[in-house]
């Protein structure tokens, strides 16, 4: 009897391949278990069906005679199996070893070391320091902060700061000198476990040098709500939304900063079930907890949230190819401006009620952090100091805004 081919992990990226020379499917880890990077060939392409945990090495051998039109495929089937599976990309026994000698070595590192320096922003310390002075000083439309009132924190997005310096800009300006305050890092966890907050009580190094943990107020959350927290979060060591804005928050205010850094898990039950986040008695602990440190601390805390908005276009599954600013996404700027408006008003009830609509089309990554913060931080007022859509590839935009909030 044939064996069945495990099947093809579903945490994977798959994009069109860059490279001009080798057409096909790019297959990649973004938790970083493995660092390979596969291109599969177009004919090649249709197997991956194949490995869905009921097909058999017989089903795969039979669509490879069909595609290449021979009958000698062992070698390419062999090759095939062997590089998927060397690479991790397997659901299988190799793919467990090495997921558990990765978290192993998160668990026991001293510090969260970069994972985005050398791709998204330099890793070498003075040009990193060049790049972030020009993304801050090029001139760039923005709204300036009205000062309503004492700073709360702002929102600024996650994307690649390549893409979105001129709203990264206009958020992290309106910070002014925040000096001596505890960062609190709100950041989208892309890849972390539904209705649980990520934490770390390791200090998050980049190429300005390590941010320290704010250990008293992380062990307290532990404290207040174990079962709400994923604590050692492996999703720290590969996710980019609380990275960015600690480089941002380094190139200001020096690399010793303290930061409190929780990643955001989606409210999963909530979008497609209804009802609240916190019908979830576990969501509810931690935003009891978050907003009882919130209202002690006050003003020695500055609020960051890491937040992308609307995901539309090819990339991510829609029939539709987006461009910024144009045709399609100019109705998505209507809706992300009514999401923006009920987050400005500080009305979570209604805010959360657009994203449930149609259980979020727009696709919002950020939706859990701001929610987050708008529980945690009962009656602020915000405003908006830019709005931005940036064309990711040239099917799929990203939406992104800078946002400043008051304290009430």
């Amino acid at each position: 009897m044939a064996a069945v081919l495990p099947p093809l992990r579903m945490d994977l990226d798959f994009m069109p391949s860059p490279v001009e020379d080798r057409p096909g499917l790019l297959v990649r880890d973004p938790m970083g278990y493995s660092d390979a990077t596969l291109i599969i060939p177009p004919v090649l392409v249709p197997m991956l069906a194949c490995f869905d945990g009921e097909q058999t090495e017989l089903d795969l051998r039979q669509q490879l005679v069909q595609a290449t039109g021979q009958l000698d495929v062992g070698g390419l089937q062999e090759h095939l199996l062997g590089a998927l599976n060397q690479a991790g990309f397997l659901d299988n026994e190799e793919f467990a070893r090495q997921k558990d000698e990765t978290q192993r070595r998160f668990a026991e590192a001293s510090v969260r070391e970069p994972s985005h320096a050398g791709s998204a922003y330099p890793e070498d310390r003075e040009e990193l320091a060049e790049v972030c002075q020009m993304w801050m000083t090029e001139p760039a439309e923005a709204a300036a902060p009205s000062g309503k009132g004492k700073l709360l924190g702002i929102a600024a997005p996650h994307v690649s700061p390549i893409g979105g310096w001129g709203t990264y800009q206009a958020a992290f300006r309106a910070l002014g000198d925040q000096r001596g305050r505890t960062f609190v890092v709100l950041g989208t966890s892309h890849y972390g476990v539904p209705d649980r907050f990520g934490l770390t009580r390791k200090g998050y190094e980049t190429p300005f040098g390590t941010a320290r943990p704010a250990l008293n107020l992380i062990d307290e959350l532990a404290r207040k709500a174990p079962d709400s927290i994923q604590m050692e979060d492996y999703c720290h060591a590969v996710e980019h939304s609380i990275e960015f804005q600690i480089v941002f928050l380094q190139h200001l205010f020096g690399p010793d900063i303290e930061v409190l850094p929780v990643l955001c898990g989606s409210f999963v039950r909530s979008l497609y079930e209804g009802g609240l986040p916190e019908r979830n008695e576990n969501v509810q602990r931690f935003f009891d907890a978050l907003g009882e440190i919130g209202a002690r601390e006050g003003e020695k805390l500055t609020w960051v949230l890491g937040v992308d908005m609307a995901h539309m276009g090819t990339r991510y599954q829609d029939q539709l190819i987006a461009e910024a600013n144009a045709g399609e996404m100019l109705k998505v700027a209507a809706l992300d401006k009514e999401r923006m408006a009920s987050i400005n008003r500080g009305d979570a009830r209604e805010y959360w009620a657009q994203v449930q609509e149609q259980q979020d089309p727009l696709k919002w990554c950020g939706s859990s952090p701001f929610y987050t913060f708008l529980k945690t931080n009962p009656n602020l007022q915000g405003e908006t100091l830019r709005y931005e859509q940036w064309n990711i590839d040239p099917q799929s935009v990203v939406s992104f805004a800078a946002m400043a909030f008051y304290r009430g």
